[in-house]
């Protein structure tokens, strides 16, 4: 069967400000819509990705004509949910019966049947779950005539009523899937992540493994109860993975695990094994401030990669319990002075509007932020993402908003009840002017300059800065 993939159509300024959409804008390889591509293609489908970052709905809409698919599966996010609607009705008024129409991503795994209640009968079914393996079947199931019953993680529309299949068990065996398709993306080179945040291009990102053991609020994960725990790969198949991308041209790799560090002698083997290979590319990893020491991150360093982003995410230990992070400030420093004592590159996430948090805690985090100096701070809104504890229970910790466009990190789409809005708005904007704004830390950075990759994130760190500074409404930078 043709069967399109389709991101929809999208701009920056859906998710920063307009004076800083330049500067900050970033696209991700969408590596779960890959997945699921390269297990369609190995079924032997014909498969079609179209990616809304770079297209317009109109030139997707001629694509898709062209391509005549028989089935459309569409990724959206909270934010995106909109314009993932407005896409399938597009799509069905267009194609008609004959065109199936799916949508996966985290916003229907977290809402499920109330995405094909709210998007009416322009969207035939939800993945509700990892979508690799009930993608397939439920195409299998088309291709065949039949219907839909029992085919675990979908929930379809069949006639006037939603029917909701049991859920797929999550994929226990992760080296027995294809590498993501990344020969769908064309240029490669347009996939990059924020400024400051990687050496080389193009960049491609890779996942080690699936899932987490932690509880934190914030944090949606499809195993919502942690029951199965992380799932990993083995270091030979990643290894694998590696080479492929680099024979594919790539010159640096994203780890995009919520830890590259979960399993200590894993993490360790990884890292020695790209070592004796001599794999020529960089390499930027996320890790817990308390499952690294320095010798890991001194063998991170010697195998090519030369940052890391650890969540620092509060300055205020009491902070860091309501979220349930199980770290310590004593862990964080530790972690970060240790990092730069061997040559990485720090980042740290820090986020304001924590449930119980005031206006003077998360003064308290800027001043942390200072101190721990690391080479690169960020400073977010913490976000109710549908599916997670915060979100479940967000009517007792604070208040939501309605708009899903404010679910970006950015827009402040939850307030707690010893906060404003407008007090989230403050202490984001004097952190990074604070952060970003010290002479000593322009110095630094201006020594460092060294290749026209430096300059241009410099010149468009300053931009995104100034456009900070003098911003008078609302922050979303």
């Amino acid at each position: 069967m043709k069967c399109a993939l389709v991101i929809p159509a999208w701009v920056p300024e859906d998710i920063f400000s307009s004076k800083t959409a330049n500067s900050q804008i970033n696209y991700w390889q969408p590596l779960g819509t890959l997945y699921v591509a390269a297990v369609l293609q190995r079924a032997g489908h014909e498969v079609c990705f179209l990616n809304g970052a770079f297209l317009k709905h109109e030139t997707i809409v001629s694509r898709l004509k062209a391509f005549s698919p028989g089935f459309i599966g569409i990724y959206s996010t909270a934010f995106g949910w909109k314009k993932a609607k407005e896409a399938s009705a597009d799509f069905k008024k267009i194609f008609g019966p004959g065109v199936f129409i799916c949508a996966g991503g985290p916003y229907p795994i977290a809402m499920q049947e109330q995405c094909l209640t709210d998007a009416g009968t322009s969207m035939d079914a939800i993945i509700s779950g990892e979508g690799e393996y009930s993608t397939a079947e439920l195409i299998e199931r088309l291709e065949a005539g039949c219907g839909l019953e029992g085919v675990e993680g979908v929930i379809y529309r069949d006639g006037g009523r939603i029917v909701k299949n049991l859920p797929r068990p999550l994929i226990s065996d992760l080296d027995a899937l294809p590498f993501p398709a990344r020969e769908l993306l064309g240029d490669a080179g347009r996939y990059i992540p924020p400024p400051a945040t990687y050496r080389r291009k193009p960049v491609a990102v890779v996942m080690t493994s699936r899932g987490c053991n932690r509880h934190c609020i914030y944090c949606f994960q499809i195993d919502k109860n942690r029951e199965t725990g992380i799932r990993y790969r083995s270091v030979e198949n990643v290894i694998k993975e590696i080479e492929a991308c680099l024979s594919q041209g790539y010159r640096e790799i994203k780890f995009i695990d919520d830890t590259l560090a979960a399993d200590y002698d894993r993490a360790m083997r990884l890292a020695g094994e790209i070592k004796a290979r001599r794999l020529d590319f960089t390499w930027f990893a996320s890790a817990c401030v308390n499952q690294v020491d320095k010798p890991l991150l001194r063998a991170f360093k010697e195998a090519g990669c030369w940052a890391i982003l650890f969540g620092a995410e509060s300055g205020v230990q009491k902070n860091l319990n309501t979220i349930r992070k199980g770290t310590t400030i004593a862990q964080i420093r530790a972690a970060v002075k240790a990092a730069q004592e061997v040559g990485l590159k720090v980042s740290t996430p820090f986020m304001f509007g924590i449930p119980g948090e005031t206006y003077e805690e998360g003064l308290q985090t800027i001043e942390f932020a200072l101190d721990l100096n690391p080479d690169i701070a960020n400073f977010h809104a913490i976000t109710p993402f549908p599916g997670t504890y915060l979100y479940d229970n967000r009517e007792k910790l604070g208040q939501m908003s309605d708009d899903l466009s404010d679910f970006t990190y950015q827009g402040a789409a939850f307030v707690p009840q010893t906060m404003t809005k407008e007090d989230i708005i403050s202490l984001r904007r004097t952190a990074f002017r604070r952060f970003y704004g010290r002479p000593s830390f322009i110095l630094k950075r201006l020594l460092e300059l060294r290749t026209p990759h430096d300059l241009a994130v410099a010149f468009k760190s300053v931009r995104s800065l100034f456009n900070i500074l003098v911003s008078k409404n609302r922050l979303k930078a």
